[in-house]
């Protein structure tokens, strides 16, 4: 029997039984939790984005390199990724199943695409835990000297932040761990009110520096304070900060099986958690130029947005906004290792990793996957410890899980584009109560095909071989190329990997083909 419409709604009693058919009409067996209504979906994605995470990350390299006008790396990657969330909204209404990105690419592309997809993903979400967590050190100590609690230099490119930073980082990913072993909903209330404070602290941010400005908007038109050298090549290095915040707007999609009504929350929530976030993002990057009290001094590239903060504020209050800053590094670390864990559970669940069986195993009491959880702090932490001491961890880190994400959205952008030229990716029009359902229609060839070109594209920039990112303070040859050697590492391990498991039967039997067959060209 179909539901009707009314019975649809996300807050309805009897939402979470039909979206369980729904799962089940894909051969899963509906084990999570369904608790997430469409604020706490949009958190996931915009706690995973997190512009007060990683602008004050990243600000200070981006100006380094582009000076002032680095300002319009922003609103490009934004459009190049908005490219790529189209694309994902559509297969979201579609799939509505956790670990979007493995589950998308091997509908669309066969299983081995679908693997390495989700492989590729799992990696860069344990490397982006990390390099989340790691931001802690940017923003504690401001707050009280008392968090630096090895040596005195908080910079992370020194010996002692770095050492700092890795124990602060250590710290979150236990906490987060613990949130995420005890279920989905603590985990929701935590990151929407996480995310509430930060939204809180981008506005006040964003008032603080417009009504504190020493210069007007024209100032993103200044190239002067630019790295040496012609400004494309700065542009390029530049474009890091923005390619680095602007991922993870898919989560949504990978807490789809926890999302009520999610063929019509999930499509809303990916588009809206990136618009969100660009608009927010974009108004703090700007009024961060317009109230610098400096842009030749040095200290902006040092810095970042916490010189502009303690310059403009007293100290209770740029604390009180520090505060909100470290409020998103939890938030999003959360978010980022709830997202990871999903992803990890989804593959076992198939049978598709080592350890599937123990892997695939949901708590019968909190109704989360205990093990992919605790994986996936665990390596976040052993990720730092082995980065100990390094003072290029922040960009190495960054740099490449900014590559393996691109890659692993193109595993899915590519097959999606081949299956839109043959015109049989054979996408529905409506949901089973007869609701439309996301569509891209007539432009989705030519806005697939820019998606295409534009991951690509990046992941080439963001993994070149430059000094400045990877080796600032020197280093070996092999510190130079980290992002594709990285890549390459993950690929052959992973060759190896899924050799071993593809014999294997799946943990959770399916009713439904692994790769569905296209029914009809749109």
């Amino acid at each position: 029997m179909v539901a009707s419409a009314e019975s649809r709604t996300p807050d309805h009693p009897s939402s979470t039984a039909a979206d369980g058919a729904d799962l089940a009409s894909f051969g899963y067996e509906p084990v999570l939790h369904r608790k997430l209504g469409r604020f706490a979906s949009f958190a996931a994605g915009f706690s995973f984005v997190s512009i007060l995470t990683t602008i004050f990350q990243f600000f200070g390299l981006g100006y380094s390199f582009g000076g002032a006008a680095f300002f319009w790396t922003w609103p490009l990657v934004f459009l190049g990724q908005l490219l790529v969330a189209l694309n994902f909204a559509e297969l979201a209404a579609r799939y509505p199943i956790s670990g979007a990105i493995y589950q998308w690419a091997r509908r669309l592309g066969g299983e081995a695409v679908g693997w390495f997809a989700g492989w590729m993903m799992v990696i860069a979400q344990i490397v982006t835990a990390a390099a989340a967590a790691i931001a802690l050190q940017v923003v504690l100590p401001s707050i009280w000297d008392g968090f630096q609690l090895i040596g005195t230099e908080t910079a992370l490119t020194s010996a002692d932040g770095a050492m700092n930073a890795v124990l602060l980082g250590s710290v979150l990913l236990a906490f987060t761990t613990t949130i995420n072993v005890i279920g989905i909903d603590l985990m929701s209330k935590i990151n929407s009110i996480g995310v509430t404070i930060e939204i809180v602290g981008v506005a006040a941010v964003i008032a603080l520096f417009f009504t504190h400005a020493e210069r007007g908007p024209a100032v993103v038109l200044q190239t002067d304070t630019a790295a040496p050298g012609p400004y494309w090549a700065a542009f390029l290095v530049s474009g890091l900060m923005a390619a680095y915040v602007m991922v993870g707007f898919n989560s949504a999609g990978e807490l789809s099986e926890e999302t009520k009504n999610p063929r019509q929350v999930a499509p809303r929530t990916i588009l809206s958690a990136l618009t969100a976030s660009a608009l927010g993002g974009g108004l703090i990057l700007l009024g961060a130029l317009m109230a610098a009290p400096s842009l030749t001094d040095g200290a902006l590239g040092a810095e970042g947005l916490g010189y502009v903060i303690t310059a403009k504020l007293g100290t209770p209050a740029g604390k009180v906004v520090l505060g909100c800053v470290a409020v998103a590094v939890i938030v999003c670390t959360l978010a980022i290792q709830t997202a990871g864990s999903r992803l990890l559970f989804s593959m076992a669940r198939d049978g598709k990793l080592p350890f599937a069986t123990q892997l695939a195993a949901v708590h019968p009491r909190y109704g989360t996957p205990v093990l992919p959880a605790v994986v996936i702090g665990v390596l976040g932490i052993a990720l730092l410890v082995v980065n100990l001491g390094n003072p290029a961890i922040f960009a190495t880190l960054a740099s490449v899980c900014i590559v393996m994400i691109y890659l692993a959205y193109a595993l899915v952008t590519v097959p999606l584009l081949i299956r839109r030229i043959k015109g049989t990716h054979g996408f529905e029009r409506t949901d089973a109560d007869g609701t439309p359902l996301f569509s891209l229609g007539r432009w989705g060839i030519p806005v697939n095909i820019a998606a295409v070109a534009w991951g690509l594209a990046m992941a080439v920039n963001l993994a070149w071989p430059r000094p400045e990112i990877y080796t600032p303070q020197g280093g070996g040859w092999w510190m130079l190329w980290a992002a594709p050697l990285f890549v390459l590492l993950s690929v052959a391990i992973g060759t190896v990997v899924y050799r071993t498991v593809t014999t294997r039967p799946a943990v959770a039997e399916t009713r439904t083909p692994a790769v569905e067959p296209a029914v009809e060209p749109a």
